[in-house]
């Protein structure tokens, strides 16, 4: 199979990674413009596409790893034409985009996955396959916590940008929004603090989220672009009434201390860490393409990255109204 990865960014760079470590071929890529491709296309060996449109017709996978804000177009554009799509998270801006985005490419009949990495990180997997084996009982609490610096970029930065990346909430505090949900099921409420300062000198981006579960566990979760680069810290703590499970990145962080000796040269975004051989990028690659390659399920769907954003969306008005926010059920999605 051929893929074709738009956006040539870090995740893009990422991604591209673990696609070289699948039997697919890297057909090419494509940005905002010919020249920012250049590098990574040489990397790899392989050829640049002049827009989106041109990489549709060429390959059998598509790879969205643009900017939030295009995702929704990219992925009605890709499922009209037939082709396998995986597209990182954020899924969409708004529940309404992410359930069009669903059933069109339910009724394309195209494969369609999210790319929530942290399910994919093995400590991060471990805590859940030890819950779900009921090795540590009922699930009282869940604690959960992730830390960086705001995005950098000499130009243009998105990220800053709550209309094209809905801010840090839903930038980043959606990773651990969609592992509490893994970890403790569907979200019945949300209530939520944040701090959001622009200042130059010292801007900070800080939130807090308490989600109430259907079955009764709490998650804590906590958010923030506010650490000095390159920092990025991650943790949690899963307690149930049989035991528990406790793990912070600063214990071991190989990827860390990687970044560290970039220095000039480290990501535009933060990089949490992890005691592994193989990159979480690469083995959620690896599944994704098995899936498609073999018509079966990954871990994560469309539907959970649709699940996630609501989370988001919910933590987002409960911090701009002082209120608590009652979840709906989301309904299935058909084609």
């Amino acid at each position: 199979m051929k893929v074709g990865i738009a956006g040539v960014g870090f995740m893009g760079s990422m991604h591209a990674a673990g696609w070289k470590a699948t039997a697919a071929k890297i057909a090419g890529f494509c940005g905002e413009t010919v020249e920012e491709c250049k590098p990574i296309a040489a990397q790899y060996q392989t050829g640049i596409f002049q827009d989106f449109k041109t990489m549709l017709s060429a390959v059998d996978i598509v790879d969205i790893c643009t900017p939030t804000h295009l995702h929704f177009d990219m992925v009605l554009q890709a499922a009209a034409a037939g082709k396998h799509i995986i597209c990182e998270k954020p899924l969409a801006l708004t529940i309404q985009q992410g359930q069009e985005m669903i059933a069109v490419c339910k009724k394309a009949g195209v494969h369609f996955y999210v790319a929530h990495v942290v399910r994919f990180f093995p400590e991060y997997a471990l805590a859940q396959n030890t819950v779900a084996s009921g090795q540590i009982g009922n699930i009282g609490e869940v604690r959960l916590s992730r830390g960086s610096f705001r995005p950098k970029k000499p130009v243009g930065n998105w990220f800053l940008d709550e209309k094209k990346s809905g801010g840090m909430m839903l930038d980043l505090m959606i990773h651990d929004f969609d592992y509490a949900r893994w970890i403790g099921g569907n979200v019945e409420s949300v209530f939520a603090k944040k701090i959001t300062t622009g200042h130059p000198d010292a801007p900070v981006d800080y939130g807090m989220a308490v989600l109430k579960h259907h079955v009764g566990t709490i998650s804590h979760i906590v958010g923030a672009w506010a650490y000095p680069p390159p920092t990025f810290r991650t943790s949690f703590e899963i307690s149930g009434d049989a035991g528990m499970i406790d793990f912070s990145s600063e214990g071991t962080a190989p990827i860390l201390n990687l970044i560290q000796k970039l220095g000039a040269d480290a990501p535009d975004v933060g990089l949490p860490a992890s005691p592994v051989i193989e990159s979480p990028y690469t083995t959620q690659i690896k599944e994704f393409y098995n899936a498609i390659v073999e018509n079966k399920a990954a871990r994560v769907s469309a539907e959970d990255g649709l699940a996630a954003v609501q989370i988001a969306l919910a933590a987002i008005e409960s911090a701009n109204t002082g209120k608590a926010v009652y979840l709906p059920s989301l309904p299935e999605v058909s084609a």
